[in-house]
């Protein structure tokens, strides 16, 4: 009877089962691009509009699974109607719908490509994503939006979740208006690290988009800034930018007694990029937990990989297929996934720390 009972109430209060320990899960994934073959085809499918509609169709349950998702919006939202590719990015904002319908809750905007489409896109990609009503860090309208916005602190099940982002540069292009790129500076990140945790933050993630494109290790200025900001505090470590994968750890922060996930690089979520390391990329999910004493911590986490297919058929279009959907996968693609996985799986076999492979 008390069994029962506590099942009722457990059903109807969302109270954990006797034992369970309450907690939230954080997932990542890396670079979301959008190439012109991607524009390309998005708009033969949707006519006057660019349709995105089955990108992400598989890996959705695994996003809106998690208690908040994170992707980095590696292009700006132009407003068209000229949308391009490489090297200046532009997407229209049904590509924002869409990643937000897969059930992404937060965009990172601090990258090379931010400014591709100079200060004008950028302020319309904060106006747009605050439209849809999805959380952002990044980019600011200027440095009074970004003294507004920062410290940004999200309840993610009753834990108090900061996130900061920032971007090594913005290939060459400076802001000509006044609009704020949080760029990599140590005494500006230490400044705000600070502030975000007086201003809450049990949990802190720091989003960088840092390292050497196509390098499957990271470089030393990757290793010496996850160094630095271990010695800040942080709890979570996200890197992007490679557009490959690259090793992912728990390491431990002596002062603070406590564990710290370090990710160099997920690689691709989808891009048209065609080099066998770009052809995918990986999602980590990270888990928060309090301790007996109530403090939040970072206590675990896990990664699985997916590919990023390209359109197979008349109707199909550029899709995320997850590695234990392989029969999802185009026969004509199977080789490029079975080369970008065993790629993958020799770095994370050989360097991984305390992270190891979910298997469904």
């Amino acid at each position: 009877m008390k069994v029962l009972l506590f099942s009722l109430l457990s059903f109807i209060t969302g109270a954990s089962s006797p034992g369970a320990q309450p907690g939230a899960d954080l997932l990542f994934v890396g670079d979301a691009m959008q190439h012109q073959a991607q524009l390309d085809r998005a708009r033969e499918l949707g006519g006057e509009t660019y349709d995105y509609s089955g990108c992400f169709t598989y890996i959705a349950p695994t996003i809106t699974e998690a208690d908040y998702a994170v992707c980095n919006l590696e292009v700006p939202l132009g407003g068209g109607p000229d949308y391009t590719g490489y090297p200046c990015f532009s997407a229209p904002d049904s590509y924002a719908v869409a990643l937000k319908d897969a059930g992404f809750d937060m965009f990172l905007t601090a990258n090379n490509h931010c400014l591709d489409r100079r200060d004008k896109a950028a302020r319309r990609t904060i106006a747009a994503l605050d439209s849809l009503g999805i959380d952002h860090v990044g980019t600011y309208r200027d440095s009074l939006d970004r003294l507004d916005k920062v410290p940004f602190i999200k309840d993610i099940k009753g834990f108090k979740v900061g996130f900061l982002n920032y971007t090594y540069g913005t290939n060459g292009i400076p802001p000509q208006d006044g609009v704020e790129v949080s760029l990599i500076d140590k005494k500006r990140i230490a400044d705000e690290i600070r502030s975000t945790r007086e201003a809450g933050a049990e949990i802190l993630v720091v989003a960088m988009h840092w390292g050497i494109e196509y390098v499957l290790l990271p470089v030393k200025s990757q290793t010496e800034m996850a160094d630095f900001l271990v010695d800040q505090g942080v709890d979570l470590i996200i890197g992007g930018h490679p557009h490959v994968i690259q090793p992912m750890k728990v390491v431990r922060n002596e002062k603070e007694d406590k564990d710290v996930l370090l990710v160099y690089s997920l690689g691709n979520f989808i891009s048209n990029m065609k080099t066998a390391d770009t052809r995918g990329g990986a999602l980590v999910r990270a888990r928060i937990e309090r301790d007996s004493t109530g403090r939040a911590r970072f206590v675990s986490a896990d990664y699985d990989t997916f590919l990023s297919a390209k359109p197979d058929g008349a109707r199909s279009n550029f899709t995320v297929i997850p590695s234990w959907m392989p029969e999802k996968i185009p026969a004509a693609q199977r080789g490029h996934w079975q080369i970008f996985d065993t790629n993958a799986q020799r770095i994370f076999n050989n360097h991984n720390v305390g992270v190891p492979r979910r298997h469904k």
